[in-house]
């Protein structure tokens, strides 16, 4: 299929390109009649700038910070290395990406990550913030600074950012307990909770979501205290031998975040414990195996090349003043089943 130019755009409007280039830019001296035909023509042509291309025409250089935590988060590693491989890939577009690992559990450290940057060092960044109030002055504090702030996978709607790059966590988490109440006979039942900590808005906003259709529509279903394992494979493995150990009727868990392989090996390795229902978040290696040997029945997922693609275009939006195309943006849910993994 052609792609549409701004070539398109203009003859469809009527307009020249010069007048073309002025309101994608939104430059002054053009009259809104004017405006509202060109952003007909656009939305009826489907038009989609080039914002690769555009930086390069002004010659301007972007420099975006990631902030990306690290250790043995399975869905962050996939994450931090599409960041990597887009820094590489862009390294001669004029678009430099930084990655910056930080520890998403410790507030104080992340706050400090944030204090030192300013428009001398980078010209946006892409955090994936803890919710503490710490974080969020921070956060205020950088966009004060000049230098546009969206948060990534976890967002902090409280705080002066401009943009969330990541899916609609409520509706993820209704998504599991939907799946769950579905999954399981309509008998009583209890079920467990594992989250990294509600702490973080996106696993907090998870539960939430859970929560509300357990409760609603399965009362038959009893959602156990959240036991908080800071997403350590280790630690999910030791709280969940302890809960099949307090709770030998346990019929489902639901991983809240990440270290599904610890919770993984715990249910594998308790016998008649594997036909618990289980549910957590993101494709990786090890979800996807456990998926097939059926140990896994569900896994809701994002997709980490679309979420560091669309933090790109964001902050570049944002750097240039021009509007975000938000259907372009926005990330979707994606729910995995043995039976249709991706190949």
């Amino acid at each position: 299929m052609k792609r549409v130019t701004i070539h398109d755009v203009a003859e469809a409007a009527g307009v020249s390109l010069a007048t073309v280039d002025r309101v994608l830019n939104t430059r002054p001296g053009v009259r809104k009649a004017t405006i509202e035909k060109v952003r007909q023509a656009v939305e009826r042509l489907n038009y989609q700038p080039d914002v690769f291309a555009a930086g390069l025409a002004k010659k301007s250089a972007y420099r975006l910070h990631f902030l990306i935590p690290n250790g043995p988060n399975a869905f962050m590693e996939d994450l931090t290395r599409e960041a990597k491989a887009h820094a590489q890939s862009m390294s001669g577009a004029r678009m430099q990406v930084h990655v910056e690992p930080i520890d998403a559990f410790d507030g104080h450290r992340v706050t400090g990550t944030l204090a030192v940057l300013d428009k001398s060092v980078c010209d946006g960044v892409a955090v994936v913030a803890p919710a503490f109030p710490e974080v969020r002055a921070a956060i205020d504090r950088l966009q004060d600074r000049g230098v546009p702030v969206v948060t990534l996978v976890s967002d902090h709607p409280a705080s002066a950012r401009q943009h969330f790059v990541g899916i609609n966590n409520v509706a993820a988490g209704r998504t599991a307990g939907r799946l769950i109440g579905r999954f399981l006979p309509k008998e009583p039942g209890k079920i467990a909770l594992i989250a990294g900590s509600l702490g973080l808005r996106d696993h907090a906003d998870r539960y939430k979501g859970c929560r509300e259709v357990i409760d609603n529509e399965y009362p038959h279903l009893e959602l156990l205290k959240v036991r908080e394992g800071r997403d350590d494979n280790r630690r999910n493995e030791d709280l969940v031998r302890k809960l099949l150990s307090e709770h030998p009727d346990l019929t489902a868990i639901y991983n809240i975040g990440a270290g599904n392989r610890g919770v993984i090996s715990a249910i594998h390795g308790c016998g008649p414990a594997s036909d618990i229902v289980f549910v957590g978040h993101e494709l990786t290696p090890y979800t996807r195996e456990a998926l097939r040997d059926g140990i896994m029945d569900a896994v809701i997922a994002q997709d980490p090349g679309h979420e560091i693609r669309s933090a790109i275009r964001v902050l570049k939006a944002l750097c240039d003043g021009v509007p975000l195309l938000e259907d372009q943006e926005r990330i979707g849910i994606d729910v995995f089943l043995k039976e249709n993994l991706p190949e």
